[in-house]
């Protein structure tokens, strides 16, 4: 199929099935300068768009390489089948009334139909290719013919169109409506275009993904054919969890799930339309940066500090300059510049195109993976930018002759001329427009291929199903048995029983030794301190019995453990299932807070330490696992044994665990490892069981 995709995509032929639409193609292919042969079917026509028509698809005098059908819903499945049978290339499917409207049956017969052809849609606009001027799309757009640029693939039609508007110099040379992608998702037009050397970079707009696996597979292929990323995932509201008693599901949603998916394969992933072109401006014109260590410069103190700090939230580094860069630098400009990084170069060179160049150049060979000139240039209808366009093209200069990569950024893109963006282009530098996108797009561009092995291990399920989880009953296991369990796994556990009576209770806390803690027990019991069925801190027998009366008056057991003591920090562990990911992992800060301060990282199995530990880094507590101001460090490398011994036991009770969630786990100073507090395990048994 990817071979009949790729002719399809950039066809030397084409037929069009309609009316109105079609007339609109053939009107949008020859404004485009397609060279190749356009035939129309059109049953009551004789001509259309000044094309002659025929009656139907099997009267077409040769086999097209790409099809645009738009007709209603039924008679396209009828097309689709007959287009199949002769060879086509591929179709765009225009019409609507499948499955977005849960005409399942439709969907699938229109599946049938196509067989081993490629259908981009239904419900679409179809594509534009701006290399060959193939316009397979009923409507105005704002692309022109080019040699090069990204491709983009868009679950919004009208987005599409709006994206094919854009005047930020993007070099746009595919455009995909994707629609309801019946056989043709993201994962196949990703793959159809990894081998064509034009596309330079891809953006892909998704709600989600049809076939997880293949994506991985072929996200892999991208990084390996140097074929950037940039995905800009829309409904990032959370995933409603089919099982909602541990706090791991509700964390995660569907967001965080793909956040780590992408992370994992070096796919950059971006938070809005603006940083979705700005980041594939970059990647298309510079490629993928080495690393994040950036140096910025501008000739306003104020802009520097803007560029700092926007940045503080961002993976991007500002390095200082050690003493000899600083005095090289130092020499080119005046003595009261204050060298640092960003760099505000003052005014003093300013209008002498030689005296910044040298300041531009002295700068960029501190070796930095990207160097940024904030360059805001004025009204030309009202000033004249001559001194503006004389220190871009010092800039360019000095890109040229360093041999590091550069970027102009502006603030306020509205005051940038399209002939200067041209001009830089050409030579390899991008302007990125507004300060917040373009540092949102340094970091993307710093992390996208950064690909983490090993790949994601994900179910293999059919297109729409997934793991059933629906399918299974829940078996909540008490806290005492989850323990259990977990003990055996290695995990440290509190010393501890249950107890059915007042007497029992307190005779058990003394045997503990005190303090203890007691809690309510039972299976199906879950949440206990929101309920009141936790008492910490119990000190002496009179207490035990106090607390001990009170949780029995609710329950028929209750659990006496000793009181965990000497924490530096309580984690939160979990596991859960999602019906196209499968099982997934979540590290973060515990507690009673967990979900106010939701600080947490998702992980997809199989699980390595690299992978853990940076996981681990990137919550915003992290400081206090390393000695925040003084205090122990924790024991990380414990923390790292705990989440891999997770993996262990969800492989052990593969098919059967729904949800896993340890909190707290106590993390100990450095060298005590880590105890679990508590514990809360969901099995699952099928439903017909």
């Amino acid at each position: 199929m990817i071979r009949r995709l790729r002719r399809c995509l950039s066809p030397a032929s084409i037929a069009v099935v309609g009316g109105r639409e079609v007339e609109r193609v053939v009107f949008q292919c020859r404004k485009m300068g397609f060279g190749g042969d356009i035939q129309v079917v059109n049953p009551r026509r004789a001509e259309l768009g000044g094309l002659p028509c025929v009656p139907d698809i099997d009267a077409l005098r040769e086999v097209p390489d790409a099809a645009f059908v738009a007709i209603p819903a039924e008679p396209s499945i009828e097309a689709m089948e007959r287009l199949s049978r002769m060879g086509a290339g591929g179709a765009v499917c225009y019409a609507s009334g499948f499955r977005e409207v849960g005409a399942a049956d439709r969907h699938q017969r229109l599946l049938a139909a196509a067989g081993d052809m490629p259908v981009i849609g239904p419900n679409c606009y179809g594509f534009i290719n701006a290399v060959n001027g193939a316009v397979l799309w009923p409507d105005q757009h704002g692309m022109g013919r080019c040699d090069s640029g990204v491709a983009i693939f868009s679950a919004s039609g009208n987005v599409s169109i709006n994206m094919t508007m854009q005047q930020r110099g993007l070099p746009l040379a595919l455009m995909v409506s994707i629609g309801n992608q019946a056989n043709v998702g993201a994962e196949e037009l990703l793959q159809a275009v990894l081998e064509d050397d034009r596309i330079t970079a891809v953006g892909l707009l998704i709600e989600g993904l049809r076939d997880l696996p293949k994506f991985v597979e072929v996200a892999g292929q991208a990084v390996e054919a140097d074929k950037p990323v940039v995905a800009l995932k829309l409904g990032r509201s959370a995933a409603g969890a089919h099982i909602a008693m541990s706090h791991t599901a509700t964390l995660a949603g569907e967001s965080g799930l793909y956040d780590a998916l992408f992370r994992r394969l070096g796919v950059a992933q971006v938070p809005d339309l603006e940083a979705f072109l700005e980041s594939l401006k970059l990647l298309s014109v510079c490629g993928t940066l080495r690393g994040n260590r950036i140096a910025s410069m501008s000739c306003s103190g104020g802009e520097a500090s803007m560029v700092a700090d926007l940045s503080e939230s961002l993976d991007i580094s500002f390095p200082p300059l050690d003493a000899q860069h600083r005095a090289a630098v130092a020499a080119t400009l005046n003595e009261y510049v204050n060298v640092d990084n960003p760099l505000d170069y003052h005014t003093f060179i300013w209008g002498d195109s030689a005296a910044m160049e040298a300041t531009f150049l002295a700068m960029m060979r501190g070796g930095y993976d990207l160097t940024l000139l904030v360059l805001d240039f004025p009204a030309t209808n009202r000033c004249d930018a001559t001194e503006w366009e004389e220190a871009a093209r010092a800039f360019a200069r000095a890109v040229g002759n360093s041999g590091y990569p550069g970027a102009v950024v502006v603030s306020m893109g509205e005051n940038v001329t399209g002939e200067i963006i041209r001009e830089l282009a050409g030579h390899g530098i991008p302007v990125l427009m507004g300060i917040p996108q373009a540092l949102g797009a340094v970091e993307a561009a710093s992390r996208a291929g950064r690909i983490r092995f090993p790949l994601p291990r994900l179910p293999s399920v059919v297109h729409g199903g997934g793991v059933a989880v629906e399918a299974m009953n829940p078996e909540t296991c008490s806290e005492a048995h989850a323990k259990g369990l977990l003990a055996e796994s290695g995990f440290r556990v509190p010393r501890g029983s249950l107890a059915g009576s007042v007497d029992d209770a307190v005779a058990l806390a003394g045997e503990i030794g005190f303090p203890v803690v007691m809690k309510i027990a039972g299976d199906g019991v879950a949440h206990k301190s929101e309920h009141g069925g936790v008492r910490t801190g119990i000190g002496d027998p009179a207490a035990a019995r106090e607390a001990a009366q009170a949780l029995l008056a609710v329950s028929e057991r209750i659990l006496v453990e000793e009181m965990v003591q000497g924490s530096v920090a309580e984690l939160i562990l979990g596991v859960a299932r999602d019906p196209q990911f499968g099982d997934y992992f979540m590290i973060g800060i515990g507690g009673t807070l967990v979900e106010l301060l939701a600080d947490s990282a998702i992980l997809l199995p199989p699980l390595s330490d690299p992978d853990v530990r940076e996981a681990l880094s990137s919550l915003k507590f992290a400081p206090l696992l390393e000695g925040y101001r003084g205090g122990r460090p924790a024991d990380t490398d414990a923390v790292i044994d705990s989440v891999m011994a997770l993996e262990g036991f969800v492989n052990a009770h593969c098919g059967h665990l729904l949800e896993v969630d340890i909190n707290p786990l106590i993390v100990h100073p450095r060298g005590g490892g880590t105890t679990v507090a508590d514990a809360l395990i969901i099995f699952g048994q099928p439903v017909n069981q």
